[in-house]
């Protein structure tokens, strides 16, 4: 009879690089206060990688959680960039609405 050998799945590297990264943009995002607003290059660059904007702007077009304030990052030019969305609430308002925009 042969015995089975538990295989113990890893992650790979960068994988788990990803993940942390992902981890540390929603932190930031998440601690922006109403009211004010970040790049998605500044965000970048508090999470460790200021050339990474696009992987922020990805991060935040798959964030499904309602806590963080993806809203409150725009782009560098001061445009407002995408937005999700809740309830098709256009990024516009809602950063009017905080006396942002």
């Amino acid at each position: 009879m042969f015995r089975r050998k538990k295989v113990q799945k890893l992650k790979p590297t960068r994988m788990l690089m990803i993940s942390r990264f992902s981890d540390r943009v929603r932190t930031i995002v998440k601690k922006i206060p109403k009211g004010e607003t970040l790049t998605y290059r500044e965000v970048a660059r508090r999470a460790g990688n200021a050339k990474a904007m696009r992987a922020v702007g990805a991060i935040l077009r798959a964030n499904k959680d309602k806590t963080i304030p993806c809203h409150r990052i725009i782009r560098s030019d001061g445009t407002l960039g995408g937005y999700n969305g809740l309830q098709g609430k256009s990024k516009k308002s809602l950063l009017q609405r905080e006396g942002v925009y």
